[in-house]
């Protein structure tokens, strides 16, 4: 029997009795990180990474299992199976899960990527016989600019609309890719204010003892305050709410993946899209999957089967598995493709 096999409830390791980002409540859930397809509430154990552990109490509310951190790299054995969580470099305290269980070796990677990220520990490849994938963004056409030259585009959009006296409200998901954002712009540029639903990640994060630069909630703003200079984060799903009327004349952008493709940001009534994800590109997926020296590689969420056809045309075996998205958010991972 396989190490790992898809229940009505989610991957799960029968010699270990757990398991893995389950989307239905279980017994005990091995979770790779807290956004909302990943973490699902009603599970009686969560064991997670200890980075993570804060923000995903915080995220299954009071009351809810206490959520176990665990360190990287620290082994737990579950009824003989060693489970061992490793950097995921996707957003603060996201894993990638290594089971091992009479030698034979696998690994969950959950989302991730492998580009540097101030905000959370470097993705690190793992040695394995069959490696779980996701591939959210796998296919030839998603190839990330050099985040340096990203992150010097979004500098200029926003000193422009300054100096035009426009406030610039960008838009990105609140967990994960808003403090990236924040360790990334030029602060020197003008205060930085937030959405309440950002601001509150932002904090765990910062009790974390996650770095960033300061900021203001948009509702603790004084009467009358001049937005012309500002950067606003906000989530998606805000740019069409009323919370938008009061920044005046304003330029609006979005921070994701997606923004590679041409007609999302028009789609989306964007004034500027930047192509910042916090997902593996497609040479960073090949990459992954060749480091990791897997004989099987099994491919989820995402282009599943563009992934499994190039894999299997080059002799590497390789099959989709699907998961089943019931999470409470909007993130990368559930944007339909565009």
């Amino acid at each position: 029997m396989p190490l790992l096999v898809l229940t009505d409830s989610g991957l799960y390791c029968e010699a270990g009795d757990f398991f893995i980002d389950p989307w239905r409540p279980v017994e005990r859930a091995v979770v790779t990180h807290a956004h909302g397809d990943h973490l699902r509430s009603g599970s009686r154990h969560y064991i997670m990474a200890r980075a993570g552990a804060r923000i995903a109490q915080t995220r299954l509310g009071e009351g809810a299992p206490i959520v176990a951190g665990v360190e990287y790299g620290d082994a737990a054995d579950f009824r003989g199976v060693r489970v061992t969580l490793f950097p995921a470099g996707h957003i603060l305290g996201s894993a990638q899960v290594r089971i091992e269980h009479h030698g034979e070796v696998w690994v969950v990677s959950g989302d991730y990527k492998t580009e540097p990220d101030p905000t959370c520990a470097p993705f690190e490849p793992i040695r394995c016989h069959t490696f779980i994938t996701e591939s959210t963004f796998g296919l030839p056409i998603y190839r990330w600019r050099p985040q340096a030259e990203i992150f010097a585009d979004i500098d200029d959009w926003w000193r422009l609309n300054r100096d035009a006296g426009r406030s610039s409200v960008l838009f990105g998901y609140a967990l994960g890719k808003a403090q990236r954002l924040l360790a990334g712009v030029d602060t020197g540029i003008g205060p930085i204010y937030t959405h309440g639903a950002t601001e509150t990640m932002v904090t765990l994060y910062r009790e974390s003892g996650i770095a960033l630069p300061p900021t203001l909630p948009v509702n603790a703003a004084p009467p009358r305050t001049d937005w012309s200079s500002a950067l606003i984060l906000a989530p998606p799903g805000t740019e069409s709410s009323p919370w938008m009327r009061r920044f005046g004349d304003s330029s609006t952008a979005f921070a994701s993946g997606w923004m590679q493709v041409r007609g999302a940001r028009r789609r989306r009534s964007l004034d500027r899209g930047f192509a910042l994800s916090d997902h593996v590109d497609w040479p960073g997926l090949l990459s992954t999957i060749e480091a990791t020296g897997a004989e099987k590689v099994l491919v989820t969420h995402g282009f599943t089967q563009a992934v499994v056809r190039y894999l299997t045309e080059r002799g590497i075996g390789a099959e989709a598995i699907a998961t089943r998205f019931e999470g409470d958010e909007v993130t990368e991972d559930s944007e339909p493709p565009a």
